[in-house]
């Protein structure tokens, strides 16, 4: 049984405005770093490998190519109040519910092919 108390709680603590992201999706995920007494927003851009849980706890991650062909894959908290926005640049058309192939390839062949609408 889940409590009532705690449902509304949750409710409270969840984001407006956050885009209906799907696996497959590019985005750039724009988010707030506090260095020392400043803070300044960094953006992170790429593909959305996986999405796991639900409601407050829900998070998404979110792979792209760095320099010299190093990937480097970031998980975000979805309701986090450190995430500025999320702007969806593309959907792709994708059959798996997680992407972990995209780990071994390279080049052409990690392309997914867009989903016209």
């Amino acid at each position: 049984m889940t409590n009532p108390l705690m449902l509304s709680v949750e409710q409270e603590q969840l984001r407006s405005g956050v885009p209906g992201l799907r696996i497959g999706d590019t985005v750039k995920v724009h988010q707030r770093i506090v260095e020392g007494n400043r803070e300044r927003i960094q953006v992170f851009q790429g593909v959305i490998m996986r999405m796991h849980g639900g409601g407050v706890n829900a998070t998404f991650t979110v792979r792209r190519i760095a320099s010299h062909g190093i990937g480097v894959e970031r998980t975000f908290l979805s309701n986090s109040p450190r995430l500025d926005k999320i702007e969806v640049l593309r959907h792709s058309k994708v059959r798996r519910a997680q992407l972990y192939f995209l780990r071994d390839r390279r080049g052409k062949s990690a392309r997914l092919r867009e989903q016209r609408d």
